[in-house]
């Protein structure tokens, strides 16, 4: 590091705390100067509006600007800085990690699927990151036949995913993608299933998986921008020919939108599908005819989204046509428009339509009831529809690869808070149901020692805000408990009460967990993420601070014991919760955070950033602009006190670019006027999801612990 980029300042660190000594952790953390990043004023003008931004340049290096060199050097500062503080927690997480990975099962197996007339699985062995895939044609007691030795292709490379693996019709070929750089950019290779030859042929900057046509030599894949990583454009292949030549035969002019094109489960049809979050519009073609253009199966339409599946004789449609909380139509092959659409499950007030599971004989709808998912099994031929019974007050159900067409098993998995992650099969017929496998957790574990709860905390406009929570027997509610609150809050995703072996860590040291379903997600229907998004954002940040709030009052924890942690989006949340309620955490961890709001929106380079509009708004309208100003994490950071904080990134994160973090992580520190603890962890070789391995992300996962644990004085 040249002390001309970084000038530096020596900063003693004693505790992680504040305030009075009775608060203060006895751990000590290490003595060690701090990184202050140089400024360089830019200044951004927009809307009669002037911002002086002075880490603007650490944006340079993608853009290989001037200052490229001097984001490695503050990167890597930040990181050795973080491994002197954190030196004394270094065994701990050693110990941490091994913990955690001795709850996994190393030598273990997928549930197979069947499909096309082969079982189809992953394995993973002892010692290994990876895995095999893997399949046996007929029975499950047929010769295996290892399709992909990623364990294999893996070596030598920091980061690897394989994925989109796509078998042709006739089973002989073997489409998938490759990505060893973690910005989510595949190279799609084909493989002779029959011979074990990999084409020369190599198609690069995809989404990676395929979608093939009945010909068994065509396929359709989806490219993306090199700059913006949009994918913009749907291509067609034909074996043995020219990738350059490769025929363009959709591409999206809205950049709101995203694409994709799949494969209908009865093999009939090839679909394309573009939709943002508040249109969509769907083309197919028959999969025998691979040469024929798309067709539009209903135009888009302003504020309708709309999700077609084949079934033999018609198709059917979930839409928010008229529906909020989404219903489902059906209309003829052959007359697709909006005017023959007939409704088969009307709109429900208090019912959230997610989607349908097609097979022959049965209908499988996944719907969202008082925040928790159900199955809904109808049966096509008689029309009596009934619905699975779970048996707990708090759960996640969900339907798996349901890959045949022709049967009447679906397949499903559940889990909970304490209930690890289970698969079943479902005999839609005889309603039979058949545990598969459950998730097995090493060195022992007893549901029954840890206990669930469901809570409602009230928002400042009166909505009841779910919270589901997990600690161990024993706790007390004295305010003396350390709790960790999660929470996302964006783009209508739900944060399920789900399980985790590596939590167990946390639950048997005494730290309770908690899971905020705040506006913003979908878990209460469609209106929830209504009233979390645009123009009404900020009510996913003072949901969170309410739950917080209510967990203290509740005497689950105390301010001296709070923590909150989020990721992506939801790291967003935790850089907005830091700046609106400050002395309400005792720590924060934000993992990948979008907390540089306005100037990422206004920046149609970066990746995704007008895929988002529908999101966050468009920062060149003024009302969006000022509206996104006002919670902006990086924009409203004060000379205040502000808890202690870790932040995590990877440099070659696509979804959010790691100078967002970096520059808050400066600014913050430039600016804040405590002497808590706050460091920037940058993984040098990895992107948006961490480490591909399935033994490396448990690093992480140990050092986020050992954050928290340290701020609590448990050092072992």
């Amino acid at each position: 590091m040249q002390k001309s980029h970084i000038s530096m300042i020596v900063m003693t660190i004693l505790t992680a705390c504040s305030g009075d000594e009775k608060n203060k952790s006895p751990y000590q953390w290490g003595a060690a100067d701090a990184p202050i990043a140089e400024k360089k004023a830019h200044e951004r003008t927009i809307h009669g509006d002037t911002v002086v931004d002075n880490y603007y340049w650490m944006i340079d290096y993608f853009k290989k600007g001037p200052d490229s060199t001097k984001v490695i050097d503050y990167l890597n500062a930040e990181n050795a800085y973080l491994d002197t503080v954190m030196a004394g927690t270094k065994d701990f997480q050693d110990k941490l990690f091994e913990e955690m990975k001795a709850r996994i099962k190393e030598k273990d197996e997928s549930v197979p699927y069947f499909k096309n007339g082969y079982y189809y699985y992953t394995r993973t062995e002892e010692g290994k990151q990876y895995y095999k895939y893997c399949r046996k044609k007929g029975s499950l007691t047929a010769e295996e036949e290892i399709l992909l030795d990623v364990d294999k292709m893996a070596e030598g490379h920091p980061y690897f995913s394989a994925t989109g693996f796509s078998v042709s019709p006739d089973n002989k070929l073997l489409a998938f993608g490759i990505d060893t750089v973690s910005r989510r950019e595949y190279i799609i290779h084909i493989k002779n299933l029959e011979t074990g030859a990999v084409y020369e042929e190599e198609i690069k900057g995809t989404t990676g998986g395929v979608a093939w046509a009945n010909d068994n030599k065509t396929f359709f894949y989806t490219s993306k921008n090199p700059v913006t990583l949009l994918t913009e454009k749907i291509k067609r292949h034909e074996l043995g020919t020219d990738v350059a030549g490769d025929k363009v035969v959709y591409e999206e002019l809205d950049k709101s939108n995203y694409i994709g094109v799949g494969r209908a489960k009865s093999g009939k049809f090839i679909y394309i599908y573009s939709g943002a979050t508040t249109s969509s519009e769907t083309r197919f073609i028959d999969a025998d005819r691979p040469m024929d253009a798309f067709k539009v199966f209903q135009a888009r339409m302003k504020d309708v989204l709309y999700d077609v599946t084949a079934l033999e004789d018609r198709f059917l449609i979930v839409t928010n046509k008229d529906a909020l909380n989404f219903k489902l139509m059906e209309c003829p092959l052959d007359r697709t428009d909006i005017a023959n659409w007939k409704e088969v499950i009307p709109h429900r007030q208090d019912v959230l339509l997610e989607g349908v599971d097609e097979f022959k004989d049965f209908l499988v709808v996944s719907e969202r009831k008082n925040g928790l998912t159900q199955l809904n099994i109808r049966n096509l031929k008689s029309g009596d529809a009934h619905y699975l019974d779970f048996g707990e007050a708090a759960y996640t159900a969900y339907t798996q690869a349901n890959m045949e067409y022709n049967t009447d098993v679906v397949r499903y998995g559940y889990t909970s808070l304490t209930t690890p992650p289970s698969t079943f099969d479902y005999h839609m017929d005889d309603k039979k149901k058949t545990l598969l496998k459950q998730q097995e957790v090493l060195g022992g574990y007893e549901p029954k020692d840890y206990v669930t709860e469901r809570l409602y905390a009230t928002a400042e406009d009166g909505v009841q805000i779910p919270i589901s929570l997990v600690y161990k027997k024993g706790f007390e509610k004295n305010g003396k408990a350390p709790l960790l609150l999660y929470g996302y809050g964006s783009y209508g995703a739900s944060m399920d009460p789900t399980f985790s072996n590596t939590r167990l860590s946390l639950l048997n040291r005494g730290f309770v967990f908690a899971i905020a379903h705040i506006r913003g997600g979908q878990e209460m229907g469609r209106q929830w993420y209504e009233d979390g998004k645009m123009m009404k954002k900020k009510n996913t940040f003072t949901d969170f601070i309410t739950c917080g709030k209510y967990l203290i009052e509740k005497q689950y924890t105390s301010k001296e014991h709070l923590y909150a942690q989020g990721g992506s989006a939801g790291g967003l949340l935790m850089g907005a919760v830091m700046n609106m309620a400050p002395d309400l955490w005792k720590g924060i961890i934000a993992q990948v955070p979008f907390v540089d709001v306005v100037n990422t929106m206004l920046d149609e380079t970066i990746p995704l950033t007008t895929n988002e509009f529908d999101e966050w708004g468009n920062p060149k309208n003024k009302d969006a602009y000022f509206y996104m100003k006002s919670y902006s994490p990086y924009e409203n950071i004060e000379a205040k006190a502000y808890p202690n904080v870790l932040v995590t990134t990877g440099l070659h994160d696509s979804q959010v670019q790691y100078f967002e973090p970096a520059k808050w992580v400066a600014k913050l520190r430039a600016t804040k006027t405590d002497k808590n603890i706050l460091l920037l962890k940058t993984d040098m070789d990895f992107g948006h999801g961490g480490a591909s391995g399935r033994f490396d992300y448990l690093k992480d996962i140990a050092l986020n612990y050992a954050f928290l644990f340290a701020l609590e004085g448990i050092v072992e």
